[in-house]
Parts: C-alpha cells; sequence; structure tokens
C-alpha cells in the first residue's frame, strides 16, 4: 500500500512539472446584491439572483420546521423518504438545491460556489422560512456537505435556528487527511481543475437500502461525479466545519453511523468531543453514511423526533448514546 500511495504521489508531480504553470481552481461567479431575497413554494430566489429549487413536505398546522440541506452532488429530493415522514408528525420540511446542484443550469452543475457563499444561502433560506413560520421553532437538518455547510453557517453567519440536526456531517478536512490523498487532490485541482473523477471502483457502500441506492443512481438531478476543484473546495469546506464545531452555540443533535465509509469515524468522533453547546450524540452500530436512508431509517427519524421534543437548553452538555440494534 505505501509503494501504491507513493506511486500516486509521484505521478502528480509528474503531471503537475509536466503541465508547466498550476491552473486555478474554478468558482462559479456570484452577482452583486440586487435586491430582496425571496422565496415561493417553487422556487429560492437570493439576493444576488440565484434561483435554487425548492422542495417542501408541509404539514397542516406545523409544531416545528426543518430546513434540510443536501449532501455532495444530491438535491433536495434526497429528502423524498424523511420528508413525508416528518410531515405526517407535524412537521413541515423545506429544502432547497444549493448552488452548483440539483435542478440548475447546465452549465453551472457541478462547479463549486464556495463554503461561505453557500452557507451564506442557507442562512438567508431560514431567514425567509422564520418569516413564513414566525410562531414555530425552525431547526437545520444537514446531511454529509449540507452539515458542513449547516456548521459554517451557524457559526460564521449567525444562523438563526433553534438547533442543529448533524446527519454524518462532512468534516473529513485537510487537518486530518492522508498527506498522499492531499497532495493528490491539491496537484489535480491545480493542473487539471474540470477533470473529474466518478469514485466508481471505491467500492464504497454509503447505505444497505439497495433499493434507495439503485434509485438514487438512476436519479437524473443526482451529479454522478465530482470535478476535482470541486472535491478540493469539499475538503476546504470540510475542514472549516470541523474548526467551527467547538464555536456553536445552539443545541446539536449529532447523528453518526459506525458503518460510514464516507466521513471516517476518528474525525468525526474527533469533532463530536469538540463540541461545547449542548449536544446529544446518537451512534448506530448498524448505520451507514446515509442515516435518513437505511433500512433502519425510522429509528434514526424517531431520535430526531424525540430530541425536538425535549426541551434542549435543559439537557448536560454533552451526552451519548449508542444503538446497538435495528429494533431499538
Amino acid at each position: 500500500m505505501l509503494l501504491k500511495r507513493s506511486a500516486i504521489f509521484a505521478l502528480c508531480l509528474v503531471l503537475c512539472a509536466g503541465l508547466g504553470a498550476c491552473a486555478k481552481p474554478e468558482l462559479l461567479d456570484t452577482g452583486p446584491v440586487i435586491g430582496a431575497a425571496s422565496l415561493n413554494d417553487t422556487v429560492y430566489a437570493t439576493a444576488d439572483g440565484e434561483r435554487l429549487h425548492v422542495s417542501s413536505w408541509t404539514a397542516d398546522d406545523p409544531r416545528a420546521v426543518f430546513v434540510a440541506v443536501h449532501g455532495f452532488n444530491e438535491y433536495a429530493g434526497a429528502f423524498q423518504l424523511p420528508g413525508p415522514w416528518f410531515s405526517s408528525r407535524g412537521i413541515s420540511v423545506y429544502a432547497y438545491d444549493q448552488r452548483g446542484f440539483g435542478r440548475g443550469d447546465a452549465d453551472r452543475l457541478g462547479k463549486w460556489a464556495g463554503g461561505s457563499v453557500m452557507a451564506r444561502d442557507l442562512t438567508g433560506f431560514v431567514e425567509l422560512v422564520r418569516q413564513q413560520h414566525p410562531k414555530v421553532p425552525v431547526y437545520v437538518i444537514g446531511t454529509s456537505m449540507g452539515g458542513a455547510v449547516t456548521m459554517k453557517a451557524s457559526v460564521d453567519f449567525g444562523l438563526k435556528a433553534d438547533g442543529l440536526v448533524l446527519v454524518a456531517p462532512a468534516i473529513w478536512g485537510w487537518r486530518s487527511m492522508n498527506p498522499i490523498l492531499k497532495s493528490a487532490l491539491w496537484v489535480t485541482a491545480h493542473t487539471v481543475p474540470d477533470k473529474t473523477a466518478t469514485g466508481s471502483q471505491l467500492e464504497i457502500w454509503p447505505s444497505d437500502n439497495i433499493a434507495w441506492l439503485k434509485a438514487y443512481s438512476k436519479d437524473k438531478n443526482n451529479i454522478k461525479q465530482g470535478r476535482f476543484d470541486t472535491l478540493y473546495g469539499l475538503v476546504t469546506l470540510m475542514d472549516e466545519a470541523a474548526a467551527a464545531a467547538p464555536k456553536i452555540t445552539v443545541p446539536v443533535l449529532y447523528l453518526y453511523g459506525l458503518k460510514d465509509q464516507v466521513v471516517p469515524e476518528t474525525p468525526s468522533r474527533k469533532v463530536m468531543a469538540s463540541l461545547t453547546s449542548p449536544n446529544k450524540q446518537v451512534i448506530y452500530e448498524n448505520g451507514y453514511h446515509m442515516l435518513l436512508h437505511d433500512l433502519q431509517r425510522e429509528t434514526v427519524y424517531r431520535d430526531i423526533l424525540e430530541w425536538v421534543g425535549r426541551d434542549k437548553i435543559a439537557t448536560p452538555v454533552s451526552t451519548q448514546r449508542v444503538r446497538s440494534n435495528n429494533s431499538e
């Protein structure tokens, strides 16, 4: 393995030398503020004119609202399983396609907007949802990359949420990544930034729900590959999210599965240990990365519902629970 990694590193150095001057990772262009942000049933229009598609699952008389933030290469449709479950229990769920993902303009798909832009978008979306539901608590559920965006928005942009539900948040940043991987990603992002990788040969199982994974792979709104400069931006965001964790001040529910093959356990436990706000951590022995889609997903849903229904401020600063099977 060491020889193989060394060979990868050497190849990247040769590639960089062969191409001469390094290119610059590309970011999606953002325009100036042109008006107030707005939200309707289908579109979230940001202050700089970006039109992001919205999906929602609403309760007739909601007792709480969830703003759901999807993961990397996904879109708001990632919540089509938990959305109806929560709405049928009195919680409305609103989600939007983040910039560069989902149902946006084809020429912008797959390009990285930047962690700050994405966090700012989330902050604005939550403010608009609060205006529509001024009398009920609003929580943010961030999955994977969406969890990282949520953490950054909470610290850097003063996200006005009553609590955060972090579902296997993407926190595997530069400081915790293998040096070989770091070097390889830096080189590719600065030499061939627009080239893509699928990760299909990694044999990673994000969930044990095979039927869902088959449907997920056929969904045209999910991006099937990632540009190297987008992956570079994602790792930077993950680093920022990990650094933000101890600065979060609102209550946190942190969910993680021990069978997660996407976000490693060691950096996840380190981030969990760094939380200083009132927080509860639930670790699922049979949980994969896509906890909201696993076969045991309703166990996860019930844990979220239970947490939302309690007085989180009165709980100890940190509690942790391990679920050992699907039937608890």
